[in-house]
């Protein structure tokens, strides 16, 4: 499990003018079954994704796909984490 951390680096018009494009590969990795969650972070100066893949390198490729990576607009922060423990309604997280 992968929490990504997103911290805009550039102006928010310039995040703004590639946001639709930016959701669409969200939506992408979520069809994929990568993506399990994701939002802004408040106040609104990046994001946080949760995901899941085999390895860090994995979710290092699927990172240079986004536009916002790209066109360099933001930092990108990776960590591993094994979730031992979940609520019940997340159970299917646990590993």
């Amino acid at each position: 499990m992968f929490i990504i951390s997103l911290t805009y680096i550039k102006p928010l018009e310039e995040v703004d003018a590639l946001l639709e494009e930016h959701v669409a590969y969200l939506k992408e990795q979520y069809f994929l079954g990568i993506f399990l969650a994701s939002g802004r972070k408040v106040p609104r100066d990046g994001g946080i994704i949760l995901a899941r893949a085999v390895s860090r390198e994995e979710i290092e490729t699927i990172i240079s796909l986004d536009p916002f990576y790209r066109h360099g607009v933001a930092e990108y922060a990776i960590s591993e984490f094994t979730p031992t423990m979940t609520s019940d309604d997340l159970a299917f997280l646990r590993e």
